[in-house]
């Protein structure tokens, strides 16, 4: 008898700032998903958080048009109720790469690719990951923050505060990706409508400290509780930042795989990137961006993505692919580390008989 073909939901779209990028990714991989292995199973959320699966979701969304369904087509977050055998989030950003998804998926029992709830929320804030590098010896950029109501009633205070942080400093929203609603600010003066924005995107604003002449620096992580590094790749954006026209837009930025850097300096690039996978208790994937002083080539870890791009032009299957791993192999393997974590959390108990029957 032929082995059953694995039901592979792709999920995408969603209710966030990275909408259109979720939109790409996921049509990337759909194209490089075997399917002598997988009936892959196309699973939209328009951007009134409405659920379609099917074929039609993907070239709706596209034509940027919402779903406006007459009846809920949606998983329940109760287990019994799987359509499919494992899910592959492409949702980035809120509502899909911060735990509230995986939430979602862990009520239903439905495996799925990438970080838990926790590691995803982690993952997500770009404060809670900072502050957990710090405890963890890690170095990281100089960084300030606070909640919108702070700066709303004590703005000049604030300003005053952030004079701490050498210019230019990057504000950005605490909880986006995609460099949506971030800002490189060179004179005090711009410091407030680039607070501004990133509030239209977050209820908190976190302002780093620019490393000087930086390299940034890439590395795509994968697996669960043993994870590994692929070789690392640098960016040279197209503008002054990597910001979200230089990713996706112009077309202009250059990705050199692999990197050139010293090898010791590559071997703890590596270890680093490994080192924060494991203390954010991130499993399947993510990339580890960090940020390379050319003068004193000092590493500073950046930040993570648990959720990394899957467009053409994506570091991470590209990293992967360098390191001997084309695309549908790195698939598969995202595919194996989902089940196999799946059934780990299985075999944990989930209930307690006490001693006396104290709670009747």
């Amino acid at each position: 008898m032929p082995r059953r073909k694995l039901k592979v939901g792709v999920l995408f779209g969603g209710r966030s700032a990275e909408h259109e990028v979720s939109l790409v990714s996921a049509e990337s991989v759909m194209k490089n998903l075997d399917r002598k292995k997988y009936q892959v199973v196309p699973i939209g959320i328009d951007k009134q958080g409405q659920w379609m699966i099917g074929n039609q979701a993907l070239k709706l969304l596209k034509a940027g048009k919402n779903f406006n369904l007459k009846s809920s087509q949606a998983l329940l977050p109760e287990p019994g109720q799987r359509r499919v055998d494992v899910i592959f989030p492409l949702i980035h950003g809120t509502f899909g790469e911060d735990g509230k998804l995986q939430g979602f998926l862990e009520l239903a029992d439905v495996p799925y690719i990438g970080a838990g709830v926790s590691g995803s929320a982690v993952g997500m804030d770009k404060i809670v990951q900072k502050q957990i590098y710090q405890a963890a010896g890690i170095s990281t950029p100089k960084f300030d923050y606070f909640p919108a109501p702070e700066f709303k009633k004590s703005a000049k205070y604030i300003l005053r505060r952030l004079k701490k942080l050498n210019l230019p400093v990057f504000v950005k929203p605490a909880n986006t990706g995609s460099s949506v609603g971030v800002s490189k600010v060179k004179q005090g003066r711009d410091l407030r409508p680039a607070i501004k924005l990133a509030l239209k995107y977050d209820r908190r604003v976190i302002v780093e400290q620019a490393v000087p002449n930086p390299m940034e620096i890439e590395v795509a992580v994968l697996g669960n509780d043993k994870p590994k590094a692929s070789i690392l790749g640098q960016i040279v954006p197209s503008n002054e930042f990597y910001d979200y026209d230089a990713k996706y837009v112009d077309g202009k930025s250059k990705a050199i795989i692999p990197a050139s850097l010293p090898v010791l300096i590559a071997k703890k690039i590596r270890a680093l990137a490994v080192e924060a996978f494991k203390v954010l208790d991130l499993a399947g994937m993510a990339r580890v961006d960090f940020l390379v002083s050319r003068k004193t080539w000092k590493i500073y870890l950046n930040e993570v993505n648990t959720i990394p791009g899957f467009v053409s032009i994506s570091m991470y299957p590209k990293l992967w692919a360098a390191s001997g791993l084309p695309f549908p192999k790195l698939l598969d393997e995202l595919i194996n580390l989902a089940l196999s974590r799946h059934r780990q959390k299985q075999s944990l108990a989930t209930s307690f008989r006490p001693k006396a029957k104290w709670y009747r």
